[in-house]
């Protein structure tokens, strides 16, 4: 396994780390948290200037190419800065969807969209009943006179309030856990059937609860194959699970960069408190889960590249668990170090372990990844 970045991604991210050193500074994203959406359409237009909205992507559409082994990177760096624009609810989750489901001509007419940035849509998949299953979906679509209705809800949506389309997961039949009877809709979140409330998530990432009354749908691909439906969802979990890994690595980065910066300017006694053997000892620590987490998040990438690998699954479920143990380890250390103005909204360290909170619920937490590893046991 190689875990070194080649020459085009070490150059992207050297880019976009700039960009976001220059643009994105943590006062400016603290600023961005207060505002209504919490998204900046200046900082979304640089990203898609750079080209990361165009990762994963069919060169064919528009886009670069690659897959999750590229965007992570992309991901590392926007934990680092904790981005809070909508890039892993439409660049990696509906952009995978799209992808994966779209007919040939529903590609054409949305991937270079996508791609240039000009669009943005948001994945609703999760549903309050589903405790993190990952096929659950009780949402029915039915087709009538008048074209497809949906009926029934979503839970944290991702920037489902400022997306221009939602691609929903419906059941056309079959119970709430069945992988036979799934298909993908587009819905126009400004349909009268549609409601919506917005809010924002422990880190400031928008989300939304999505109500489907009856709502008008424009199925994505074909909804009588429920086979590729299926496919398609883990194709988007395991996407999701994968840039969510790399941004955790960033963000317990950005961790470990303040907490080093911060030991070898405190003074207590008179000398800098990261001379303290004990606080050594805890960097080193740091440091281990850091390049660990950062190792993971390449396994997770390669396997999410790879969904029909026999260990593709155990691995993006290890991937999470262990990333997420020790993301959590090191910002609390981080906290720790740091004494009282770590726990401060003005401070930084705070927002990283926040963000890894946020990122450990998406596509299942550790508790549900760990039971899914224990299934695959003999």
């Amino acid at each position: 396994m190689n875990f070194d970045l080649n020459d085009e991604q070490r150059q992207l991210a050297d880019s976009l780390s700039r960009l976001l050193a220059d643009h994105y500074g943590f006062e400016r994203r603290r600023a961005l948290g207060r505002t209504g959406t919490g998204t900046d359409p200046e900082t979304w237009t640089r990203l898609a200037s750079l080209g990361v909205t165009a990762l994963g992507i069919p060169e064919t559409f528009g886009g670069l190419g690659g897959g999750a082994e590229d965007r992570l990177p992309v991901m590392q760096a926007l934990g680092r800065a904790l981005v809070i624009e909508p890039y892993l609810a439409s660049a990696v989750l509906a952009t995978t969807a799209v992808r994966e489901a779209g007919t040939a001509a529903q590609k054409a007419a949305l991937l270079p969209g996508l791609a240039d940035g000009t669009l943005r849509l948001a994945w609703a998949h999760d549903e309050s009943a589903g405790r993190h299953a990952p096929l659950w979906v009780e949402t029915t679509a039915h087709a009538g006179p008048d074209g497809w209705r949906l009926d029934g809800g979503k839970a944290g949506v991702l920037h489902g309030a400022e997306a221009s389309r939602l691609v929903v997961t419906a059941r056309v039949r079959g119970e709430a856990e069945d992988e036979d009877g799934l298909a993908l809709f587009i819905v126009d979140p400004k349909d009268d059937g549609v409601a919506m409330r917005a809010y924002r998530l422990l880190d400031d990432t928008a989300a939304a609860d999505v109500s489907l009354h009856h709502a008008r749908a424009e199925p994505l691909g074909d909804p009588a194959g429920t086979a590729c439906a299926a496919s398609a969802i883990r194709a988007v979990a395991a996407a999701g699970i994968a840039a969510a890994c790399a941004d955790v690595v960033g963000a317990m980065e950005a961790a470990l960069a303040l907490t080093t910066d911060y030991v070898r300017t405190r003074r207590q006694f008179g000398r800098p408190i990261g001379d303290y053997q004990a606080m050594r000892h805890r960097i080193a620590d740091m440091c281990v889960s850091v390049e660990l987490a950062r190792s993971m998040a390449v396994a997770a990438a390669l396997a999410s590249d790879e969904p029909g690998h026999e260990d593709a699954a155990t691995e993006l479920s290890r991937a999470k668990v262990i990333i997420g143990t020790h993301a959590r380890s090191v910002c609390h250390a981080a906290i720790q170090a740091h004494g009282g103005i770590g726990m401060t909204e003005e401070y930084a360290v705070a927002h990283c372990l926040r963000r890894i909170h946020v990122m450990e619920q998406l596509f299942g937490d550790g508790e549900a990844h760990v039971r899914r590893l224990a299934e695959t046991l003999p």
